[in-house]
Parts: structure tokens; sequence; C-alpha cells
């Protein structure tokens, strides 16, 4: 049974001498290992640290210099990262994230998600209720069957209630998330013709057959970068943080309610006060005409 570190590099020596790939077969004619050409980034989960180190012990065997012991057809390549409470790149959901909760909610409530989960209802409740996990659905069964296919692969022994039924119906749930194989990878291929720049883009989730090529709808196999970065540009996250906030219509209707009535109520009062300042200054037109008294008049007095 091949182990997920075998095919991590059972993927990284084909895709070097994968003959219909023109850009990874010319770049990887210069099999060495350049630190200004080489960048891995890594989340910071030890299964995937661990693959990224079994991906570049394929990728880049050591030779002539590189070699630094007898028989041991490795050399250690920088592999970086960030903790995961500042990973902003690789990984996703966010820890706190409202908005994809909220879409999360929202697709519970579709009427797929709903036919689904009825019609899987009963390996749902085997599930909860054989490994205690009371909150699986269809959306989280998929981990239940991740580490029971880890555990087949290592030829470790299933329990009694994981019969071959059960593992289909998990299979067909755990596509309902998305699992992707061992080793499967996306493949961007960059080439310049030219002047001209395009990108390609395969995937490859089989060692047996050569690698899928993809088409960005709306453009050509080779896309030009241009377009590329165009048509791709409304999926690229800009700011993580900002768009995982709920803007609530309901609440911004709150606010401009409570704006208005506040600037109602201080008009309202600058109305009243002018009003007193008024009524309580006599008009000099109601005062009438005054005599002016001399001092000799009020000495006579």
């Amino acid at each position: 049974m091949v182990t997920g570190p075998q095919s991590k590099l059972t993927l990284l020596t084909h895709t070097k001498r994968a003959p219909g790939h023109k850009g990874l077969d010319s770049y990887h004619r210069q099999e060495k290992y350049f630190l200004v050409r080489v960048s891995v980034r890594s989340t910071d989960y030890d299964r995937t640290l661990m693959s990224a180190e079994a991906n570049l012990a394929g990728l880049y065997p050591p030779s002539g210099q590189q070699i630094f012991k007898e028989n041991l057809p490795w050399q250690p390549i920088p592999v970086h990262t960030v903790p995961q409470s500042e990973e902003r790149l690789l990984s996703f959901p966010l820890g706190d994230c409202p908005r994809y909760k909220q879409l999360m909610n929202e697709t519970e409530h579709t009427e797929e998600f709903i036919n689904v989960t009825n019609t899987y209802q009963d390996i749902i409740e085997l599930v909860r209720n054989k490994t205690g996990l009371n909150k699986t659905n269809v959306e989280s069964v998929w981990s239940v069957y991740d580490t029971l296919f880890c555990e087949s692969r290592h030829n470790m022994t299933a329990p009694d209630w994981v019969t071959a039924d059960v593992m289909e119906k998990l299979r067909v749930l755990k596509d309902f998330s998305f699992q992707p194989p061992y080793a499967s990878c996306q493949i961007f291929e960059l080439y310049r013709d030219n002047g001209s720049v395009s990108v390609s883009m395969f995937y490859r989730n089989d060692s047996a057959v050569e690698p899928y090529p993809l088409q960005l709808p709306g453009c050509s196999l080779d896309c030009p970068l241009d377009e590329f970065v165009r048509i791709t540009k409304l999926s690229i996250s800009e700011d993580r943080d900002k768009e995982c906030q709920v803007y609530s219509k309901g609440k911004d209707k709150e606010v401009i309610i409570s704006l208005a009535v506040s600037g109602s109520l201080l008009f309202i009062l600058i109305v009243v006060l002018l009003g007193v300042i008024c009524l309580r200054k006599e008009p000099i037109s109601r005062q009438g005409y005054q005599h002016v008294v001399s001092q000799d008049v009020l000495d006579k007095s």
C-alpha cells in the first residue's frame, strides 16, 4: 500500500520527467537546487510540513557538491511557514470568519444539502454513534473517511462497523466536501514566447496518467497572462479579514433610522431654543417712541 510520503516522492519524480509539459521539462533540466530560484511555503501543520519536505526530496535529490553523505540521496531545503493564527494565504476558512459561517448556514438550508442529508441520514447517525462526534453532518463527515482511509493505507485494522458498504457511502459523502487524493496537485506553468506571456494549468490526481489540462472559462488552454489576471481577479481574495466580516442590511437600516431621528430631534431643539430667546427679548418696535429727558428737568424734579 502506498503511503503519503511515498506518493509525494512519486509525484515529484514523475513531474520532473513528464514529457507533456514543456515548462516543467525545461525547468527541471537543471536539477540542482538553487536558493534564488525556489521558495517553498507550507501551512503550519506537521502533515503539510512533512509533505513539503517529501516533495522537495523527490524534486531535488543532491548531486555533485550537494552530496554531503554517501548513499543519502537527500539535501536540506528550507520550508517557510507562519503560525496558524497568522495564516492568510494557504489556509481557509479562518478561525474567526463570520461571513463564512453565514454562507455555510445558508448552504445547509438549501434543497440539495437537505436532500443529501436525508438520503444518508442512516450513515451519519452511525458515524455519530460509533465515533462520539455528535455534530457530524454532510459537510464534516469527510474527516471520518479521511482518518479511515489513512489507516487503511498504513495497513491498520478498521473497526468492525466499517464495512465496505459504509466506506463506499462515506466516500460519496466526502466528495460533497471534496477531498483530493494523496499527492494531487494543481500545476501552473508560465511561458514566455517572443515577448508574449501565457499561463497553462494542469491537475494531477493519479500517478498512472498524465496531468489533466484545465481550461479557464473564457480563455484558451494557453491563456494570455493579462486575460488570466483579468478573469481571475474577482476570485482572488485581497483582504480576508475584511471579507470575513458580516455587513447586515438590517443593522445598516437601524443606524440610518437612528441618525435620522437624532438629527430631527436636534433640529427641533434648536428651533425651540431660538423661539425662547426671541420671546424673552422684547422687540424694539414694541417699545414705542421715548422722550429724551434733559439734566435740567431731572434737577427740577
